[in-house]
C-alpha cells in the first residue's frame, strides 16, 4: 500500500480518485420539502438562480476528479434524468470517465423499488463490481456543499480504514435527525447510533453533536461483503445507517472524516435543505455581500446545464415606474418592467411586471409575475403565473387558505395551488 504524507501529494490523491467509483443517491422525494417535490425528487429541485441541487455533488466528483459516477434514481425521476442528460454528457469515454443513471429496474427480484440506501446500492452490485474500483465512495444527492473527496479518500488509506464517514458537528436538538458517532482521539468510530431521541454530545462541546454527513468511503471489496450479508438478513431494514454501519463498529476499522475548511479548520459550509424554511434561507444566504458558500470560485466551479439565454434586463426610469433589483441575484432572461425587486433571488426567465414588489422572495425559472403584485418572503414554484394585484406573504391566513405557510412563515406556492395546468414537470 502507497504510504501518504499528510499534506497528501497530487499525484497520490488522483491515483486514489481516479480508481474510484461515485455512487450518488438520488431517488428520494424529500417530502419534508411539501409540494416542491410533487412532481421532482429532492436532488433536482432547483437551487441558486441556475443550479440544481445535485449539481453540488456531482461537480464535487468532477472536481475532486472521481469522474466516474453513477446516480440511482426512484421517485419521479423525469426531471433529475432531464436535467443529467442535458448538463453532465460532457465527461469523455475515451478517458474512462462516465456518468451513469441507475434507476430501480428489478436488477435482483421483481420487487422493483429500492428498499434502503444499502439495497439500492446491492441491487447495482454487478453493474459496481464490471466496474472495478478499488474505493466506493458513496454520496447523498441532496446537500449544498463543496467538498473535495479526493482528500478523504486519503485519510481513509492513511488510516488502512474499511468504511470513512464524512461527519459534520450540529446542535444536539437538531442531530436527531441524523447518525451520531462518538469517536477517540484518532477519529475511529466506537459508537453510532442513527437517528437517536437522545443524541450524544461532543465531549467538551456539550451544545454539539457529530453526525453523519451521509458520505461513506468504502473499500471496495469489503463493501461487497457487506452487503451480500446485508441482504441475506430478513431483519434488516437495508440502510447504511440504521444497519450496515452499527453492525461494523468494534469489529472493523471504521474512521470519522471531520468536514472542516482546509485553511481555518473551522467547520465547513454544509446545507441540508431538506424543508421549506432551510431550503429558503440557503438561497437568501446567497444574495449577502460574502456569502459562505461563494458560487463565484473560479477553482471550484459548479457544473450545470447552461441554458443559452439573453441577459437581464431591467426597464423604465419614469418617476413612477423603475425597474430595480437592490440586494438581488438576477439571473439571465430575467425581465423587471417598472417593478422593484429586494433581498430576492430569481431563476431564468422571471418576468416581474409594473408596479409589482417582491421581498425576500425565490422565484423558480420561468414564473410571470403580473402588475400591482405585492409579494413577501415566498418561494414561488417554477411556470407560476401570478395574476394582478395578488398579495402573497401579507396576510398569513388568507396565505393558508390558498398555499402552504411553512412554520417559519415562508409561502410557498405552486401552480397547482394557483388552479394553473403545469407546462412541464421540471
Amino acid at each position: 500500500m502507497p504510504e501518504a504524507t499528510s499534506t497528501h501529494s497530487e499525484r497520490f490523491v488522483s491515483r486514489l480518485t481516479r480508481n474510484s467509483l461515485a455512487l450518488v443517491l438520488a431517488g428520494g422525494r424529500g417530502s419534508r420539502l411539501s409540494e416542491l417535490t410533487t412532481w421532482r425528487s429532492k436532488p433536482a429541485v432547483p437551487f441558486g438562480g441556475k443550479f440544481r441541487i445535485i449539481d453540488f455533488t456531482l461537480s464535487n466528483c468532477v472536481n475532486s476528479g472521481i469522474r466516474r459516477i453513477g446516480i440511482l434514481t426512484q421517485y419521479k425521476a423525469h426531471s433529475l434524468i432531464h436535467h443529467v442528460q442535458k448538463g453532465w454528457g460532457f465527461l469523455s469515454g475515451q478517458l474512462g470517465e462516465f456518468l451513469e443513471l441507475l434507476p430501480a429496474s428489478q436488477q435482483v427480484t421483481e420487487a422493483a423499488w429500492y428498499s434502503g440506501t444499502a439495497d439500492a446500492v446491492f441491487q447495482n452490485l454487478h453493474i459496481i463490481k464490471n466496474h472495478g474500483p478499488e474505493y466506493v465512495v458513496v454520496l447523498a444527492g441532496d446537500h449544498i456543499y463543496k467538498m473535495d473527496y479526493g482528500q478523504m479518500l486519503a485519510r481513509h488509506v492513511e488510516n488502512e480504514a474499511d468504511l470513512t464517514i464524512g461527519c459534520i458537528e450540529v446542535r444536539v436538538p437538531e442531530a436527531s435527525a441524523f447518525g451520531v458517532m462518538s469517536i477517540d482521539n484518532d477519529h475511529r468510530i466506537h459508537k453510532f447510533s442513527e437517528k437517536p431521541s437522545d443524541p450524544e454530545p461532543v465531549p467538551g462541546k456539550e451544545e454539539v453533536a457529530l453526525a453523519s454527513m451521509g458520505i461513506y468511503v468504502f473499500s471496495a471489496n469489503f463493501l461487497y461483503e457487506q452487503l451480500i450479508k446485508d441482504a441475506d438478513t430478513p431483519s434488516s431494514k437495508h440502510d447504511f445507517g440504521a444497519d450496515i454501519i452499527p453492525s461494523l463498529i468494534g469489529n472493523h476499522r471504521v474512521f470519522a472524516f471531520p468536514f472542516t475548511d482546509a485553511e481555518t479548520g473551522k467547520q465547513a459550509y454544509w446545507r441540508d435543505v431538506g424543508t421549506i424554511d432551510a431550503y429558503w434561507l440557503a438561497n437568501m444566504e446567497l444574495i449577502e455581500p460574502m456569502p459562505e458558500l461563494d458560487i463565484y470560485d473560479e477553482e471550484w466551479p459548479i457544473w450545470t446545464y447552461q441554458e443559452q439565454l439573453p441577459p437581464a434586463k431591467f426597464v423604465y426610469d419614469d418617476e413612477d415606474h423603475q425597474g430595480l433589483a437592490i440586494n438581488s441575484m438576477v439571473s439571465g432572461g430575467c425581465i423587471i418592467q417598472g417593478a422593484m425587486v429586494r433581498r430576492s433571488l430569481l431563476f431564468s426567465n422571471v418576468r416581474v411586471r409594473n408596479s409589482s414588489n417582491l421581498r425576500e422572495c425565490v422565484a423558480l425559472p420561468n414564473v410571470a409575475i403580473g402588475r400591482n403584485c405585492q409579494i413577501n418572503r415566498a418561494v414561488i414554484d417554477s411556470n407560476c403565473r401570478i395574476t394582478d394585484g395578488t398579495l402573497i406573504g401579507m396576510e398569513p391566513e388568507k396565505d393558508r387558505e390558498r398555499f402552504h405557510v411553512s412554520p417559519g412563515g415562508i409561502v410557498l406556492v405552486t401552480p397547482d395551488m394557483l388552479g394553473q395546468a403545469r407546462q412541464d414537470v421540471r
